[in-house]
């Protein structure tokens, strides 16, 4: 399976698209690369949530892997999202591009990490890694699949966590130009964190909050007047993340000054006056002649 990301992840294609190498690597010539921010956090959240789960095409007697490939320092909390996935059993392999942050591969990746870390110079060589990573990558499924045979017990992913660990009942509220209220009805199992991601639909940089598990409510302020924002929950356990809360709503325009009046007219002045617009600090009043045969 494979997932590209910016600032919003989209999966290219799930684990159970494809059942040849050469549909896969057909697959891989047909890939457009998508440029942008790097919120990986985000991704490894999506990876989880989406292309990890039964209805992608995951086996739950198969070893789960993730190789990340990042060319640039993540601009959200990628380790809180990395250590959900470790925890569950994943093992993260990361690549790292040109201007990738090596503290935060380590960060990110499963240990040992001499076996799980990477990191070259400029994209073409990445094919310098291939042979030795496949070789990696076979031997540690072989060696997680002897231990399971043997008796060592694998954790697997939950398939639908439900109200036992997902929060229920987003509630928007308080929406003015520049801010919004966010509430919700937590899970029956106190979460250790929340992590509230938004951003505008139309091509925006998310952004995201991190908040104690005890705290079900949130005030987003700073925003973008007159745009539509999706808003999404995530609840962050131990060894889980429990269902995604979404939710999409719009802030409101910016109040306009209204009923412009013109007074005290002479052959070089003019007095204008109008009602304020809620919220305003300053005004800007642009003035010219107009043109020859238009109205006064």
């Amino acid at each position: 399976g494979l997932s590209q990301y910016s600032s919003d992840p989209r999966t290219e294609w799930d684990l159970s698209a494809y059942s040849t190498r050469d549909q896969v690597l057909e697959a891989m010539r047909n890939l457009r690369y998508k440029g942008g921010n790097t919120f990986t956090g985000l991704a490894l959240t999506h990876v989880l949530e989406q292309n990890l789960k039964p209805e992608a095409g995951a086996r739950s007697e198969a070893e789960k892997l993730v190789i990340l490939l990042t060319d640039g320092k993540s601009q959200d909390d990628a380790n809180l999202a990395a250590q959900t996935l470790k925890n569950l059993g994943i093992e993260i392999f990361a690549i790292g591009v040109k201007n990738a942050d090596e503290a935060e591969l380590k960060q990110v990746a499963s240990e040992p990490l001499e076996l799980t870390v990477y990191n070259v110079l400029d994209f073409p060589l990445l094919s310098s890694l291939v042979g030795r990573l496949t070789r990696v990558l076979c031997t540690r499924i072989k060696e997680k699949s002897n231990k399971e045979n043997a008796g060592s017990t694998v954790k697997d992913i939950p398939v639908n966590t439900g109200p036992q660990l997902s929060p229920t009942d987003l509630k928007i509220s308080a929406v003015t130009s520049k801010s919004m209220h966010l509430t919700w009805s937590p899970p029956l199992r106190p979460p250790k964190k929340y992590r509230i991601v938004y951003y505008p639909s139309k091509s925006g940089i998310p952004k995201e909050v991190v908040l104690d598990g005890a705290v079900s409510s949130l005030r987003l302020s700073n925003l973008t007047s007159h745009t539509e924002y999706l808003v999404s929950v995530f609840p962050i356990y131990d060894t889980v993340v429990g269902d995604g809360l979404r939710g999409v709503t719009s802030t409101l325009p910016l109040s306009s000054p209204r009923s412009l009046r013109v007074s005290e007219l002479s052959h070089n002045s003019m007095r204008l006056s109008w009602k304020a617009a809620q919220g305003a600090t300053h005004y800007l009043v642009l003035c010219s002649a107009a043109p020859d045969g238009a109205e006064d």
